[in-house]
């Protein structure tokens, strides 16, 4: 028997504990099941931690079943996409992967026995009439003139719909029900449609197709499912779900749980919207790091560590909200700054000479790869006359709060020496081509013999050692909090969600990094290699503090 969770964080968990603890359940058996019609997002994310992570601290099992009932617009891409990110999370299912077009045999035998009770019909209403004669919120449905077809009758034409006979849309299976619920999802719903699609796991053996909630509890229910947990949209179709199982002759019950849905800050969780930004070219592909998908945030540099621990915070509950972008930069902030070794790269470089060394000076200097970390060893930086340091951290006058470089003021070279700016060169344009330095020789890991104090510490590259690489920035894809609220959300696109810097030069340790590696670019941000150019390319990840709002109200 699994063992109960004494001390339950959740509603879900403390519903779980109370059916062990009475017997109702000796097991616990979930279930994660996507459509296979896009790229799994972080709201996904919420839902896998929840399915898997019950059926790990219960001992107990979570299959991976792909609800592919809509064949037009799912693939086997995406069923693939859909793997790589549960094992990337984590996570394993139990057995073998399944499909509820494995149950299309079976489902098509309890919607027969639906029809043989009197419980469901053949309609020949097209699906602009079955709209029509639903009704409204405030006003009951109107019975279809096909609602008394004799169950015989049905069945013969059902079998004739599954033979390929009738035209799309000319006819539907449809559960007899009651067109008076106050409950639209009651109103004698559609179980089956005629449907001439090919199918990526039954090939064209079936055109007709069962519909969502009619294979959803079967599903479940053959599965042995003990809770199905699902989104708080799902909350009306409960009692379709109940519905369906007690009118069928089947032995188990599962019971469903509505949780809120994860709706997160500057973004969109819509897979039709999603959709929309990937065809019309707002976005390059399903995993660009802008994305909330988890392939996205995956190539961001986003940790599967830091997306568990994003899930547990934001908790389950039954209350819709929207969680701040914040609340999840900490969480990857946190993972990286314990866990991502260090690294120096010049995004925007400008040449700086230290004239007191000589042309062939050359000298390896070693720094930590984790400040607090001595078990991850130490790295070479090479150090020469000439090296790069970022344009922003130089400039010829300054106020005291500027800690940078300043014309004839002193400031230390990262994990090297104390230089001073003695003079600068412009182009023609009139912008800063070289500055001139010189160093001092004994400050290398110690302060000024003198007592001189140094304005701020910068870092640096050795121009002869140093290699080029692609950095990219990215930041929020919106430029509202909630752009699903928006009308049209292309008008709130944020035109800087990227920006490429192609110049960049970063220390020599880095040509041997792996994808999907992270590093704390010192001073700069955390970054990853990014896991599909073949060229050193890195991606931001998310600066080293949260200034964004700041910046934002400056």
């Amino acid at each position: 028997m699994s063992q109960v969770d004494p001390s339950p964080n959740n509603f879900i968990r403390q519903i779980i504990n109370e059916d062990l603890a009475s017997g109702k359940h000796q097991s616990i058996q979930t279930r994660f099941p996507p459509e296979p019609n896009g790229y799994l997002h972080i709201g996904h994310a919420k839902s896998i931690c929840l399915n898997f992570g019950i059926a790990q601290d219960y001992q107990g099992k979570c299959n991976l079943r792909f609800d592919d009932t809509n064949p037009e617009k799912e693939s086997v891409e995406y069923v693939e996409s859909i793997q790589r990110d549960v094992r990337w999370l984590g996570f394993e299912w139990s057995g073998d992967i399944r499909y509820s077009s494995d149950y299309f045999e079976q489902l098509y035998g309890y919607a027969v026995e639906l029809i043989e009770k009197g419980l469901a019909y053949v309609d020949e209403l097209s699906p602009e009439e079955i709209r029509e004669y639903r009704g409204t919120l405030t006003t009951p449905g109107r019975n279809s003139p096909f609602r008394e077809r004799l169950p015989a009758d049905s069945l013969v034409i059902f079998q004739r719909m599954r033979a390929g006979e009738f035209a799309e849309g000319s006819v539907c299976l449809r559960a007899k029900i009651d067109m008076a619920s106050p409950f639209m999802v009651m109103r004698d719903p559609v179980l089956y449609r005629v449907r001439f699609a090919h199918h990526h796991q039954t090939g064209d053996k079936w055109c007709i197709y069962p519909m969502y909630d009619f294979t959803h509890c079967i599903s479940d229910a053959l599965e042995g499912i003990s809770h199905s947990l699902c989104t708080l949209e799902f909350q009306d179709n409960r009692r379709l779900y109940d519905w369906v199982l007690d009118n069928i002759s089947i032995d188990c019950h599962p019971r469903q749980y509505e949780f809120s849905r994860l709706n997160l800050e500057y973004t969109v969780m819509s897979k039709r919207k999603l959709n929309q930004l990937v065809a019309e070219g707002y976005v390059q592909g399903w995993d660009d790091p802008r994305m909330p998908t988890i392939s996205g945030m995956r190539r961001r540099g986003y940790t599967p560590a830091a997306m568990r621990e994003f899930c547990t915070r934001i908790g389950v509950t039954k209350q819709d909200n929207i969680i701040e972008m914040g609340m999840l930069e900490a969480c990857i902030r946190e993972d990286l700054n314990e866990n991502a070794p260090r690294a120096m790269a010049v995004l925007q470089p400008i040449r700086l000479v230290i004239e007191n060394l000589s042309e062939e000076h050359e000298e390896i200097l070693h720094a930590p790869r984790h400040p607090n970390k001595p078990e991850m060893g130490t790295r070479e930086l090479p150090f020469s006359r000439e090296i790069w340091i970022d344009a922003a951290d130089f400039r010829e006058e300054a106020n005291k709060k500027y800690k940078r470089l300043v014309l004839g003021k002193e400031v230390r070279l990262r994990n090297a020496y104390v230089i001073k700016a003695e003079r600068i060169e412009k182009d023609s344009a009139g912008h800063i081509s070289t500055i001139y330095c010189s160093y001092d020789p004994q400050t290398l890991g110690q302060d000024p013999m003198d007592g001189r104090k140094v304005r701020g510490v910068i870092h640096w590259v050795s121009a002869r050692h140093c290699v080029p690489a692609e950095v990219r920035l990215y930041d929020r894809l919106f430029n509202v909090p909630n752009p699903g609220a928006v009308e049209s959300f292309e008008e709130v696109l944020n035109p800087d969600s990227l920006k490429v810097l192609i110049g960049a030069m970063v220390e020599p340790s880095l040509a041997e990094s792996q994808p999907e590696q992270a590093f704390q670019f010192e001073r700069e941000g955390y970054f990853c290699r990014d896991n599909k150019s073949d060229k050193l390319v890195f991606n931001l990840t998310v600066a080293l503090r949260d200034s964004w709002g700041k910046e934002e109200q400056a």
